[in-house]
Formats: C-alpha cells, structure tokens, sequence
C-alpha cells in the first residue's frame, strides 16, 4: 500500500469510525443504564438525517444550504430526534421495563421495523438527495486531498464524545446516570428520579444518533430508508468492540471499526464488496477472543 493510499484510507475511516462511534454511543449509554439493546436505533439514525434534510429545506430558504444552514439543521435535527427517543422510551420500552428480556428486546426489533416501514412508506424506497454546498477547499499531504469538510466532521465527532464523557464523569446528571446504572433500586431511594434519568439518556444518544446521521447525509450527498439497518449492526459492532455499557469504549470502538474496515479493504485481493464481511468477521473474532471488548468489563450483564 503506497503512503498517499494509506493516508487516504486514514482519513476515511476516521470519518466512517466518527460515524459509527456517534452511534455506537447511544447503544452503549442505553445498555448501560438499562441493560437493553435498542435495536431501533440504527433507525433513529436514519430518522435523523431525514428529519436534517427537510429541515435544510426549510432553513435553507434563508440561511442557504451552506454551514450555516448545515449548523441550523444539524441542532433542530438532534432536537427533534432526541424529543424522539424520549417518546420510544416512554410508550415502547418503559411499560416493558419489568418484563422479560426476550419480551423488550422483540419490543426494540419491532420499534425498528414501524421506523423503516414509515420512512419507506414516505420515501417510496428513493434515495433523496442531501444537496449540500460546503466546497471542496482543503490541505494538502503529499498527493492527498483533505477537505474542511472532512476535518469538521471529524472534529465534531470527537467534540462531541469528549463533551459527553465530561457530562458523564463530571456532571450532576451524570453521576446519577452512574448511579442508576448500578442500581435503579437504590438510586430511587436516594432521591434520584430514575425515569427522568432514562429519559435523558434516550434523549442525549438518540441525538447524537441524529448527528450522526445529518452529518453522513451532508458527507455522502444522499440519505434513504434502508441506511440505519447496516449502519446499525455495525455500531453495534463497535460498541461490543470497545466495551458495550462503556463510553469511553464506544469512542474507541467506533474508531477503530472504521480504520479497520477502511483499511482492511485496501489489503491486495480484497475490495469494499468485502468490507462487510470483514467487519463481521471482526465482531465473531472480538467476542471469541474477549468477549467483553476492550474496555469492558467482565461483571456486565449480557441479554
């Protein structure tokens, strides 16, 4: 692999690791704090970035399609998602809390296929396209262009999961995030509202879901209904990589799924028809070899 190729395929798996990190993220706070899967939230994703691109069209009319149309669209995107995951949380999974665990998590499967059947009742299974006008000016290394856009990405990405790791760890909120998630029972009885917890941590991963999906609509130029499925196994993927109920470990495995599977399809022989069955092959590997993830830890209860 020559050095301009590995510099190329550096810098898009630091953008597709971005994006599956953003997403990896809200799988493992849920998990986390509740121990469910919410396999619905790869579609929240896919919610999000419709929800970006009508709503560029509608800011758009005054702001442009620009940043500051991007910008505009971006934070009402991961108001509205994350109001979203509130009202999933309370009608689908909080009169499920006590029931069993194949119960909530058929739930969760279910929430997913209602989100992918709306968005392709709406869309008539049509890619849409996520027209977007934030130039191509960028840097330069060696024969490798590196666009401000592509930097942006990157840096909101990890903006946003350093602030979110400093909420967690510092915060009122997140202390008591910490506290549900070792136990509700107790947490209750020491004032916390445990409700109101859950429902935060829907609203925080479910925007960042929508970030997520904003962004990779405005970076791919095209969004459609189908795009959360794989996007979320492979997040999936990531957070049981770096650790599932793990923050931090969500960060790291986003990341490195991404370079990973950006540069394991430059290997001789193997090509991006290959990529998810390399991804795939990574997670049975990860759960063989360390079950747990990177930073995970072996007390964590598994569904």
């Amino acid at each position: 692999m020559s050095s301009e190729l590995f510099i190329q395929q550096l810098v898009n798996g630091l953008i597709l690791g971005s994006f599956y990190a953003l997403i990896a993220l809200g799988y493992s706070m849920v998990f986390g704090v509740i121990k469910l899967l919410n396999f619905a939230h790869g579609d929240v994703y896919m919610t999000g970035s419709f929800v970006g691109l009508v709503t560029l069209g509608v800011v758009g009319t005054w702001l442009g399609n620009g940043w500051m149309g991007l910008l505009c669209a971006l934070l009402i995107s991961m108001l509205l998602i994350g109001v979203l995951g509130v009202l999933i949380e309370r009608l689908a999974y909080r009169p499920m809390r006590n029931a069993p665990k194949l119960s909530i998590l058929i739930t969760a499967l279910g929430m997913s296929m209602v989100l992918n059947s709306a968005a392709l009742a709406l869309t008539g299974g049509k890619h849409e396209a996520f027209t977007v006008d934030l130039g191509f000016d960028g840097i330069d290394l060696s024969n490798v262009h590196i666009t401000y856009t592509q930097m942006f990405l990157v840096g909101l990405a990890i903006t946003l999961m350093i602030a979110l790791e400093l909420f967690v760890s510092r915060s009122k909120y997140g202390k008591a995030m910490r506290a549900v998630s070792i136990d509700p029972g107790a947490s209750r009885l020491m004032g916390i509202n445990v409700d109101r917890i859950i429902s935060l941590t829907f609203f925080i991963g479910s925007a960042l879901a929508a970030c997520g999906g904003v962004m990779a609509g405005a970076y791919y130029g095209s969004t459609h209904f189908f795009m959360g499925f794989v996007m979320g196994l492979k997040a999936f993927t990531a957070a049981v990589i770096g650790g599932i109920g793990s923050i931090p470990g969500a960060m790291l495995g986003g990341l490195v799924l991404g370079l990973l599977e950006a540069l394991g399809t430059s290997l001789p022989f193997v090509d991006s028809s290959w990529r998810d069955v390399f991804v795939f092959a990574i997670l049975i590997t990860f759960l063989v070899l360390r079950p747990t993830g990177i930073l995970g830890r072996s007390v964590v209860e598994r569904v």
